[in-house]
């Protein structure tokens, strides 16, 4: 309980979240509070309640709390001297239980640290915690009571029916005024015997009271004595059988013999010697099991890629070395004296190629799988190749402890890439892990060959990546984002304009391989586009989950290797769906009434243009003209205007060397005022923002 208490998501914060607006927010507490829920099979329910202006009960619901009876139970749980306290819900209304009224539950005062206006609150599930006091009494006709330290009862077992003896034994166990102890109790013409101890629950102090008839203590007693005889009259049965059984069925060395051979058909001829028939059935199966080592060898090669997949994943690594290495060898793998060493094959340019489709992909694999295991034979005797499926194989090579591998992989690289371009008219890079001499640290080398990958030029060309290359490991990163083309493609999305949003996406990915050329952040950068795409989509309205529905898009955006396919990708499965849809929903003539005045204010910016002149330009209401605004842009006028001006005024900045007075004056603004606005807008003065050009330089 304290732990979720002082998690990040129980803090002050919630205290002014609007649950009704930040329904992502609320659909995650009540996931974490399901979380609470199933985390112990004692729990029948977890919810947090919020004691704000209107109180909030959430649970498996969202509810406002307005019965004040209701209310003052929980600002009692709320108020309370300790954190963490059990509570006997008994206040409750019927109309918010589905159960019974009466529950036990411990709360939690949230936050965890300063003044707590609210409370995680889990109840007890009664009726498995009285099958458990059932279980702790033990006895049939019995049961057990638990007693909080102000003598209120707080559960009894079912079996125990009458209230009468249950209050009857509290009263006698409180009247010894001793912590634990046990006697006998006569009840009804019934002896029982009572045993009774106490322990601590969170500040609290129980008391267990057990209580068993001594008619169920005994019976076990009477029940192991007719058992002895019972078992002493079977040994002897037992024993007067197997006397018998063997005394009249010696079996012969040659008859045991006899019944070990497997049943496969054959049958003993009447006059075939035993010895005779035993050699037959032994030639049968030696045949057998050369068959079925024929059939193993056959079938190693995918037991090795199935291990090797499990050793990737993690699933062994509670082996030992010891252990490990027995089961490779058992696998058929030489292993002593040796070192292992991992490399990825991956395959690049799909979409450049004349003779390939993305459609291909399983294909591509299986042909470079098989062009790979046929070529790598000549340059290593152990080697085991993986098919990813995913337009790349792995190589997993065994070679003796002092060989050098490196070169052999060099110059396997260039004739199984010839093959490659020549076949497929695909190109290859070829990630080489470092060499390790133990086998626990094979899945190392899958993580390293994974993350090494991405250091992949991006281009289309064939490279190779050799992770003990310190080059790639010190290499010194200059973080590169082009702000200003993400928000031309933000734009073009937003006006639904397909062919724009495409050529500023190309634009976008060509400034990033100016900076930096490497895989890694080429993919970090597209993917931030994306996220602000996204972003965009949200804010217009339309939640991503309706465009993209259960699919992983930032997943297959991140398995995409190549330009032109990831500026397809975004176009097809991004924008062009959610143009549609935005189409669909868009009021066509506020749509074009909202261009004709971009277009005016694109030429006009600089003049006194206000919404009225363009709303008569237009032949429009200013009222009309400006809800247009909203819907389409989802910025106001006034905005939009701001935007224009202070975009020029970055680019007079930036390519000119004219007065900041001059270029107020030549974007539409007093000087003093210009100065405000851009500082608003940029986050850095004119003059500020000019410097920052020239420190670039």
């Amino acid at each position: 309980m304290t732990y979720w208490a002082f998690d990040p998501r129980f803090n002050s914060s919630l205290a002014q979240l609007d649950f009704k607006k930040e329904f992502q927010e609320t659909r995650d507490i009540k996931k974490t509070l399901r979380t609470i829920k199933e985390s112990h099979p004692f729990i029948s329910k977890a919810e947090l309640y919020l004691d704000l202006d209107v109180p909030i009960l959430l649970g498996s619901n969202y509810e406002e709390v307005k019965d004040e009876n209701l209310n003052q139970y929980y600002r009692s749980v709320v108020g309370q001297a300790k954190s963490i306290s059990w509570n006997y819900s008994g206040s409750r209304s019927v109309e918010y239980e589905s159960e019974s009224p009466d529950k036990l539950a411990i709360t939690q005062r949230i936050p965890g640290v300063g003044e707590a206006f609210g409370a995680i609150i889990v109840t007890i599930d009664e009726s498995k915690l009285i099958k458990l006091l059932d279980a702790m009494a033990g006895f049939d006709g019995g049961g057990a009571i638990l007693v909080r330290d102000n003598d209120e009862i707080l559960l009894s077992s079912n079996s125990l029916a009458s209230e009468a003896f249950i209050t009857y034994v509290k009263q006698y166990v409180a009247q010894t005024g001793k912590s634990e102890g046990s006697f006998l109790l006569d009840w009804e013409k019934e002896k029982y015997s009572i045993s009774f101890g106490v322990m601590d629950r969170i500040g609290d102090e129980w008391k267990f009271i057990s209580i068993a008839p001594i008619t169920a203590i005994t019976a076990p007693i009477i029940f192991i004595s007719k058992m002895i005889l019972v078992i002493s009259i079977t040994i002897l049965l037992v024993g007067i059988l197997i006397s018998w059984f063997v005394s009249s069925n010696i079996y012969s060395p040659v008859k045991k013999l006899l019944h070990t051979i497997p049943d496969n058909g054959a049958e003993r001829g009447k006059d075939q010697d035993e010895f005779e028939f035993i050699k037959d059935n032994l030639s049968t199966l030696s045949r057998k099991s050369e068959t079925l080592q024929k059939q193993l060898f056959i079938h190693q090669p995918e037991l090795r890629r199935s291990f090797l997949s499990q050793l990737g994943k993690g699933f062994v690594d509670n082996y030992t070395e010891q252990e490990l290495r027995n089961r490779m060898e058992s696998y058929g793998w030489q292993l002593t004296d040796k070192q292992f060493q991992l490399v990825d094959l991956q395959i690049t340019g799909v979409y450049e190629s004349d003779k390939m489709n993305g459609n291909d992909e399983s294909l591509i694999t299986f042909s470079v799988f098989n062009i790979v295991e046929e070529y790598i034979s000549d340059f290593f005797e152990q080697f085991t190749v993986i098919n990813y499926h995913d337009m790349s194989v792995g190589i997993f090579i065994i070679t003796p402890e002092e060989a050098h591998t490196r070169r052999s992989l060099h110059y396997f690289f260039d004739g199984v890439a010839a093959i490659i371009n020549r076949i497929l008219d695909l190109k290859v890079t070829l990630t080489i892990s470092e060499s390790v001499r133990q086998a626990k640290q094979i899945p190392q080398l899958f993580e390293e060959v994974n993350r090494g990958k991405r250091l992949r030029i991006f281009e289309n060309r064939n490279q190779v990546i050799d992770l003990s290359d310190w080059l790639y490991k010190e290499r010194d990163v200059n973080v590169f984002y082009p702000f200003e083309t993400e928000k031309a493609v933000v734009q073009a999305v937003r006006r639904g304009q397909i062919e724009e949003a495409e050529q500023g996406i190309r634009h976008f990915i060509d400034e990033l391989k100016e900076k930096d050329v490497q895989e890694i952040h080429i993919q970090t950068g597209v993917v931030q586009l994306f996220s602000m795409i996204q972003h965009e989509i949200f804010q217009s309205g339309i939640h991503p989950s309706e465009l993209f529905k259960s699919r992983n898009m930032v997943e297959e955006l991140s398995e995409i290797r190549e330009v032109e396919w990831i500026v397809t990708w975004i176009r097809d499965e991004v924008v062009t769906p959610y143009v549609r849809i935005l189409e669909s929903r868009m009021d066509i003539e506020s749509k074009q009434l909202v261009e004709k005045v971009m277009d005016y204010i694109d030429l006009h910016y600089m003049k006194d243009t206000s919404l009225e002149q363009c709303a008569e330009l237009v032949n429009a209401n200013p009222y009309m003209l400006s809800k247009a605004f909203k819907k389409v842009l989802n910025i106001n006028y006034i905005e939009y205007l701001t935007n224009v001006r202070i975009t020029k005024a970055k680019e007079l900045l930036w390519n000119t060397d004219m007065k900041i007075s001059e270029i107020s004056e030549k974007v539409g603004y007093r000087e003093s005022y210009f100065n405000r606005i851009f500082k608003k807008q940029v986050g850095v003065t004119a003059s500020h923002y000019r410097k920052m050009k020239s420190s670039d330089e």
